[in-house]
């Protein structure tokens, strides 16, 4: 996959958008407000995702492809090699799962103005 297929697919979601609030270099997909995934437009052939703790060193120990996140918490952060050996399959997986894993930690009334949108 390269990385403007998953950004597509990113913003294919439910109330997902993107800014770049770390500066021109780093674009990050939210949902709700809520960062799920950020990609670092230097170095286009990885991407950043929030994942679950007990997953995230499943994952690192299966996937050469996957490694704990450069500068945030990699308890909850992978940083996923998109030319390596995580294929599309997969790599829409863990988006779909950094996506799930914010939302499950909405507050009630986010998860209530989610739930009304279309």
């Amino acid at each position: 996959m390269d990385i403007e297929t998953a950004r597509e697919y990113c913003l294919s979601k439910k109330a997902a958008t993107e800014d770049t609030p770390f500066g021109e270099d780093f674009l990050v997909i939210r949902v709700m407000g809520k960062m799920f995934l950020c990609i670092n437009l230097n170095t286009p052939d990885r991407i950043t995702m929030k994942c679950d703790p007990e997953y995230t060193l499943e994952l690192r120990d299966r996937y050469n492809a996957i490694e704990g996140a450069w500068h945030f918490n990699k308890k909850y952060w992978n940083q996923v090699f998109l030319d390596s050996d995580a294929d599309d399959k997969l790599i829409r997986h863990l988006i779909d799962h950094s996506y799930e894993e914010v939302i499950k930690k909405f507050t009630k009334k986010t998860r209530n103005e989610y739930e009304a949108l279309p």
